[in-house]
Parts: C-alpha cells; structure tokens; sequence
C-alpha cells in the first residue's frame, strides 16, 4: 500500500470510452491550477473532444498529452465512469482511481478491483457530516433537469409518446408527472416539470425532507409521504414516471413493480435516473445515449446509466468545479493525509488493498467491509 499511500507526483485522465461518455475528469483551468502546485498532469489524447476541449488547449495549460498506457500509469487516475472490461488490466496494487463507481450496479468492476489491490473512491460516495454527496450534487441536479426535458420529449407522438403537452393549454389537463424521491435529482425533475405546467407529485419517505423543500415549491407541485398504497393510485395515472432514489453505495430499492407498470398508460413514459444504482422501476434495464428508450407494456423506458454525458460541456465544468480542491489534496498531501484534512474522503472509499471499505457497497455486493482507516493502516 506504499505506494497508494504517500504522496502524488504524477495524475492521469483517460479518455472515457463507455458509450456515449463525453464528459472529461479535468478542464484546462484545473490542469493549471495542480500544475501550479508542481503536480505532473497526463491527458490521453483526444480526452477532451467531446467536451470540446483540444489536446492543444490541455497542452497549453501545462498537461502532457500521452496515449492509454501512460494516462492510466500515473500514481493518481481520475476519470468520470467506472473502469470498463477493457481497461481493467491497467488497475494495480499501487494505483489511486477516483472517479464514479457506482459498484452495486457494476459488480463486475468491483471485482476487479478488488483483485488489482487498487485503492478506489468513488464520487457517489464522498459524504459530508450532514449526510450531502458534494461530488455527486451537480451530476444530480443535472441528471434532474434532463429527466423532465427527456420525459417531455418522449411524451410528443412522433417520439412514441402519448401525444401529451407537459403544461397543457387551456381548457386541457396538463400532464401528470410522478417523482419518486425528493434528494437533488427529484427535487430539480419536479421543479423543472411545475415549471413547464405539469401537475407533478413529489413523493418521498421523510416528511422533514419535504417540509424543507416545501417553501421553493412553485406551481402546480404538490409533496406527498410516499407510501405503497399511495404509488398504486399515482403510478397508473402518470404520465411521465421519473425514478430518483438513492441510497449511497447501495443498490436503488425497488419501488414500482411490473404488476403496476403493466397498468400505465401505452404510451406514457419512465425515466429511471437510479438506473446507475440497479434503478428503482423493477422493468428498467440500462440503456445508452445511442439507443435510449425501451417499450415494455406499452411503456416507453428511458433509464440511461450516464444522463449528464449528454450536456458534457455543462457536466464537465460542473464536476471539476466540485472535484478539484479533492483531487489537490489527494495528489499533493497523499491519501492518509486527505482523508484526515477531509474526512468526507473516508466514505469515498470503497475500495482498498483488496478489502471492501464501504458498508452500502459490501452489502450490495454480498462481501464482508473492514473500516476505511483499518485498510489505509
């Protein structure tokens, strides 16, 4: 672990080849800024491109422009998805990857892992005193945002939808939209579609959740306790049903079942954004940006695992804005000292030297956890 431990001279930034993945772990200002601090930055070629920034622009602000093998050489690799099958023979014992994981719905990746030795933290799973995600919030408010705008669209006829106008007009109900959860992607799905003139239903476990959300509700939006009896009337009667539960490092209960997805309307639309957690709508299956709805029982399903890669320039900015100062200190103090300064980081652990360290994901992946601090030990 010695190596994984101490000090970062060297940072790398892979291209991200998931599909459809244009989103970049590093901009030029970033790059900048831990070259300022006389850390060593390996962009691989083209890493930008579809976040519409050039290899001379990296290069300009101090990166070195590398191929696959180097990028993913250096002590620390950020990326913006989990390692796919073909990158996994560059994990290793002395590697630090910071990056999403979201490991109890990529098992897989979490086996490999764990075989490398490779000391992993995941976004999705830095958690503050007060129970935030602050890497995982501006994917989230994005991922939100999309959820109304795509269900808005699939819901137009030429689409496959039902031919339904989110806000209506006059005289004409408007449509009828269902959250399920009310954390940073449902909240901003439900403000977004009350926006647009929906009648929208908010639904979540925790009324303390929705009294605090309860003075930024604007139109027609109304917050409900969720309960199973409550999802039995809503769900059959939505237009557009956009899943946003999550429980951190662990897979996305399963709220709505086939039985009650067979009784919505042909035609209307799921958008499960907990798809990247297993998803919460038991029919959702992970699709891609390329080929992104499903129709089962007449239903149209959207349930991309990388909704903000469509919007990667946003995404980009937005996910450095909130990863930099961690990736700093990481790089610049070495992990023990990071994770001292920040202790948020400790729960961005889930994988080190082997051993599980977040209690979500070990449950979610059926494997016994040992404490962050005794694995760094």
């Amino acid at each position: 672990m010695a190596g994984s431990i101490a000090p970062i001279a060297s940072i790398g930034v892979p291209r991200e080849i998931k599909p459809d993945e244009r989103r970049v772990a590093l901009t030029p200002d970033a790059v900048r800024e831990l070259v300022s601090h006389g850390l060593q930055v390996r962009i691989e070629q083209g890493a930008g491109e579809g976040a519409g920034i050039s290899d001379a622009v990296f290069e300009a602000a101090g990166a070195a422009v590398v191929d696959q093998a180097e990028a993913w050489a250096a002590h620390l690799v950020v990326k913006v998805k989990e390692p796919q099958p073909e990158e996994f023979g560059f994990l290793r014992p002395d590697l630090v990857l910071f990056t999403y994981l979201h490991l109890a719905a990529y098992p897989a990746v979490g086996r490999a892992l764990l075989q490398a030795g490779t000391t992993a933290i995941a976004y999705e799973t830095v958690q503050l005193a007060d129970g935030s995600l602050p890497l995982l919030a501006p994917m989230s408010e994005i991922a939100g945002r999309l959820a109304a705008q795509v269900g808005a669209h699939l819901l137009e006829q030429p689409h496959g939808g039902r031919g339904v106008l989110m806000g209506g007009c006059t005289g004409v109900r408007p449509a009828r939209v269902v959250v399920l959860g009310a954390g940073s992607v449902g909240w901003n799905a439900a403000r977004l579609a009350a926006a647009m003139d929906a009648e929208v239903f908010l639904l979540d476990l925790s009324p303390e959740r929705l009294r605090r959300l309860e003075g930024q509700r604007q139109g027609r939006l109304v917050s409900l306790v969720s309960s199973r009896g409550l999802l039995e009337r809503l769900v059959p009667s939505a237009d557009l049903l956009i899943g946003a539960v999550l429980l951190p490092g662990d897979r996305a209960p399963t709220l709505v079942d086939e039985a009650l997805v067979a009784q919505m309307q042909a035609g209307s639309v799921i958008v499960d954004v907990a798809i990247d957690q297993g998803g919460c709508i038991a029919t959702s299956r992970e699709t891609t940006h390329t080929d992104p709805v499903v129709r089962i029982h007449g239903v149209q399903h959207y349930a991309v695992g990388n909704m903000p890669g469509a919007v990667p320039f946003t995404s980009t900015e937005a996910l450095v804005s909130v990863t930099l100062p961690y990736i700093a200190a990481v790089a610049g103090r070495g992990l023990v000292e990071a994770v001292t300064e920040r202790p948020e980081l400790v729960s961005g652990l889930n994988t080190v030297a082997g051993s599980v360290c977040h209690p979500g994901v070990a449950k979610a992946l059926g494997l016994p956890t040992r404490h962050p601090m005794a694995c760094l030990s």
